[in-house]
């Protein structure tokens, strides 16, 4: 499995999600399941991704105290997700306890990443909660704590990799949403990326959604992404 893209799984059911599965190659892809679908479906319908061949991303952004946070991840982790994500938001104690917790899953741990700044916000909405910082500086800032917390990566804009790429260690896994071919619509996401910049500037994998899902011909627009990150020349793990 080499493929850099995520393809977000953003249905109301278990039935549709799994129909639109059934056109997909787990060598072309890895799969990303939110809160809608896994509200819906539950851990089973993650189990049965898994049991096709697909690499999941389990994308339910934990946020608590600590102790819940970690058992939330243990459980996750025992379901048999490639990845899974935590708020970076929660703290230094909650994300270096959940990354303590996984430990005992060795070289089956999931990589374990954090959220900065959701995409669908801008400075205005930052500061409409407090944060007097441009949504970069409040990255760079949740970004350097996760690192320090031993994570593996954050979830972040990749209009934001580059700047990041000189505070993080290369190692240290950039996962970008907003990712759109100039063809495609912004939809609620406010800071977007096409594929190839994506990569250029530092994306690890890029998260997508509806521009794969919504597309008349999945499998060619699946396609149309790999080829614009084809030039990669980064190795994956």
């Amino acid at each position: 499995m080499n493929s850099r893209i995520i393809v977000a799984l953003d249905f109301e059911s278990s039935k549709q999600a799994s129909n639109f599965l059934d056109n997909l190659d787990p060598e072309e892809c890895r799969i990303k399941i939110g809160k809608e679908l896994f509200t819906a479906s539950g851990p089973d319908f993650v189990r049965s991704v898994i049991a096709r061949g697909f690499d999941v991303f389990l994308d339910l952004k934990y946020h608590d105290i600590p102790n819940t946070v970690a058992k939330a991840a243990v459980v996750a982790a025992d379901l048999g997700v490639w990845m899974l994500n935590v708020h970076a938001s929660g703290g230094m104690a909650m994300m270096s306890q959940t990354r303590d917790a996984l430990e005992r899953f060795g070289a089956d741990r999931p990589k374990l990443i954090a959220v900065t700044v959701l995409t669908s916000m801008a400075g205005n909405d930052l500061a409409q909660i407090g944060i007097q910082a441009s949504p970069l500086e409040q990255v760079v800032r949740l970004a350097t704590l996760t690192e320090n917390a031993g994570l593996d990566g954050i979830v972040c804009s990749a209009a934001e990799t580059s700047t990041l790429r000189k505070s993080v260690s290369s190692d240290f896994c950039l996962v970008t949403p907003g990712i759109r071919r100039l063809e495609d619509a912004a939809g609620d996401q406010k800071r977007v990326v096409g594929p190839g910049e994506a990569i250029a500037n530092g994306s690890d994998y890029l998260v997508v959604g509806r521009p794969i899902t919504k597309a008349a011909s999945p499998n060619a627009a699946l396609g149309e992404f790999n080829l614009a990150v084809a030039g990669a020349v980064k190795p994956l793990v």
